[in-house]
C-alpha cells in the first residue's frame, strides 16, 4: 500500500507509533485495487495524551471525537487523517447510539478488530512491516464476494443491516447464511434507528453501488425489505411476459438499476444526480401493484398497468418521507417517475415544451437516462436506446430546453412597460400567457404582445 508522503512521515518517524495500523475501508479498497481516499489509523500501546503530542508535531489536531479515542490531524497540504486508539464497545441501551465506549490502549489487535461490523472491514495493514493482519478472514471473504459478520456482537447495532445493504451493492457481495440469519433475528429493532441514519445508508447505496441489485437482494434476504413495503410489494407482481420477459416488477427494477450504473452518463454524474436517478428508478414502477390487470382484446389476453406511472408518485412520496429525503430532491425525483411512460408518437414541439414544464425542476436530459435504463431492464431483450430518446433530445435541443423548462417570454415587467397597473391581475394573465406559449401560440415578445392585445384584460391600463 502506497501512503501519502506526510502520512508516511507521521507513521514511520516516531518510535512510539511502531504499532500503528491502517484499518478498515482503506485496506479493503486497496485490496480491491480501488483508490484509497480516506486513511484511518489505529494505534496500539500508547496513551491518548502521547498520541496527541506526536500528532501536534505534524499539523492541527481536531479534538472532536476524543471521547471515543479518535483524533483528526490536518497536515500542511490540507489532507486529514483519523487516528484512533483501540476500544471496546458495550451495548447499554437501544439504538445505534446505545453503546458505552471504553478506550483501551493495551488491547490486542484481534480483540480490537472484533468490534467492526463485517470481516471485509476488519483487516489491518502495518506500513512498516508491509504486513496484512487479517484475524477474521476478511481477505478471503472479499475475494469470494461474501459479506460476513465479524463477531457475535453484530446484532447489537441494527444499523449494520443497512450498512450490509450498501456494502453489498458497492462491492457486489452476497450475505453469508449465518449473517443473514442474524439480520433476520433483529428485524424488530428497525424502529430504534434514527431516520437520518437510515437515509445515509440508502444514499450510499444509491450513489456508490456498482451492482445496486446486490444491495437490494441483501435487504430482501435479511428480511429487512419488510420495513420498506412499497418495495417488498414488487416481489411477485406479474408483468406481461412479451414486454417483460425478465419476470416480475421486482426483477425488472433490479435490472433497471444495474443498467443505470453501466451507462456512460453515470460515471460523469455528481452524487446528487446519481441519487435522483437511482431513487427514481427504484420507485418508478411501485404503482403497478395497484393498477395491474388482465386486458383481453381481439382474442388476446395481456397484462397491463394503465396509469401506473401516476399511481407510483404517492407511493414514492411515502417511501422517501419515511427515510427523510429532502423536499428539494423529491421535487426532482417525482416528475421523473410521473413522466417515464413517454412514447415517440407523442413527440412534437408542443408536447416537448409541455413535458419540460411538467418535469421541472427535473429535466428532459435526466428523463432520457431513466427511459434508457428502464428499456435496458428487460433481458433477454436487447439493450437498445428507446426510439423516443433521440427524438426527445433533438426536439429539446432545437428549443433549448434540454436542461431547463421553457422560460416564460411574457413577464411582469413587460406588463408594466406596456402600461398595466400592478396588482393581483398579473398572476392569472401571466399564467395564461405561459400556457399559450407552451401551446405554440407565440414564440417571441412581439407575439406575446399581440396575444395580450387579443385577451380580455382583467384590469384597466394606466392612461
Amino acid at each position: 500500500m502506497t501512503l501519502p508522503t506526510q502520512l508516511s512521515h507521521i507513521l514511520l518517524g516516531s518510535d512510539d507509533l511502531q504499532e500503528a495500523y491502517i484499518v478498515g475501508g482503506s485496506v479493503r479498497d486497496w485490496l480491491l485495487g480501488r483508490p484509497v481516499k480516506d486513511f484511518d489509523i489505529e494505534v496500539f500501546g500508547i496513551s491518548e495524551q502521547r498520541l496527541l503530542t506526536i500528532l501536534r508535531r505534524h499539523g492541527r489536531v481536531d479534538s472532536v471525537g476524543r471521547s471515543f479515542g479518535v483524533l483528526k490531524v490536518t497536515v500542511s497540504n490540507g489532507e486529514t487523517y483519523d487516528f484512533s486508539l483501540p476500544r471496546r464497545d458495550s451495548k447499554v441501551g437501544s439504538g445505534h447510539l446505545g453503546f458505552e465506549v471504553k478506550v483501551e490502549p493495551a488491547l490486542d489487535p484481534f480483540t480490537a478488530s472484533s468490534r467492526r461490523d463485517f470481516t471485509i472491514n476488519s483487516m489491518m495493514w502495518h506500513p512498516g512491516r508491509c504486513q496484512l493482519l487479517d484475524p477474521h478472514g476478511g481477505e478471503s471473504d472479499l475475494r469470494a464476494g461474501i459479506l460476513r459478520h465479524t463477531s457475535p456482537a453484530f446484532p447489537e447495532d441494527p444499523l449494520r443491516v443497512l450498512r450490509g445493504m450498501q456494502f453489498a451493492g458497492r462491492f457486489h457481495l452476497v450475505g453469508a447464511p449465518d449473517t443473514l440469519e442474524l439480520c433476520r433475528s433483529i428485524q424488530s429493532t428497525y424502529p430504534e434507528l434514527a431516520r437520518e441514519r437510515v437515509r445515509e445508508e440508502w444514499y450510499k447505496w444509491a450513489v456508490q453501488s456498482t451492482v445496486p441489485s446486490a444491495g437490494l437482494r441483501f435487504l430482501r434476504d435479511s428480511g429487512w425489505l419488510a420495513h420498506f413495503p412499497e418495495l417488498q410489494a414488487l416481489i411477485g407482481q406479474v408483468q406481461d411476459a412479451e414486454w417483460h420477459p425478465e419476470g416480475d416488477v421486482w426483477v425488472h427494477t433490479l435490472h433497471c438499476l444495474d443498467a443505470l450504473v453501466r451507462l456512460s452518463e453515470w460515471d460523469k454524474a455528481p452524487p446528487e444526480q446519481r441519487l435522483v436517478w437511482a431513487f427514481a428508478l427504484l420507485l418508478h414502477d411501485t404503482g403497478k401493484v395497484g393498477t395491474t390487470r388482465e386486458d383481453s382484446r381481439e382474442g388476446r389476453t395481456r397484462i397491463v398497468s394503465p396509469g401506473h406511472e401516476i399511481s407510483s408518485v404517492p407511493l414514492a412520496e411515502i417511501w422517501m418521507n419515511r427515510i427523510g429525503v429532502p423536499l428539494g430532491l423529491q421535487e426532482r425525483i417525482l416528475p421523473l417517475i410521473a413522466n417515464h411512460m413517454i412514447h415517440r408518437a407523442e413527440v412534437s414541439p408542443r408536447s416537448v415544451r409541455r413535458l419540460a414544464q411538467r418535469l421541472a425542476p427535473a429535466t428532459i436530459l435526466e428523463l432520457t437516462t431513466i427511459l434508457t435504463s428502464d428499456a435496458h431492464g428487460r433481458p433477454p431483450r436487447p439493450k437498445v436506446v428507446p426510439p423516443v430518446v433521440p427524438l426527445l433530445l433533438a426536439e429539446a435541443a432545437e428549443q433549448a430546453i434540454t436542461v431547463r423548462a421553457p422560460k416564460p417570454i411574457l413577464q411582469g415587467r413587460h406588463l408594466l412597460e406596456w402600461g398595466w397597473a400592478p396588482g393581483p391581475q398579473f398572476t392569472p394573465v401571466l399564467a395564461r400567457a405561459l400556457e399559450a406559449q407552451l401551446d405554440g401560440v407565440f414564440s417571441d415578445l412581439e407575439g406575446a404582445r399581440r396575444w395580450l392585445e387579443s385577451q380580455d384584460r382583467p384590469g384597466a391600463p394606466r392612461e
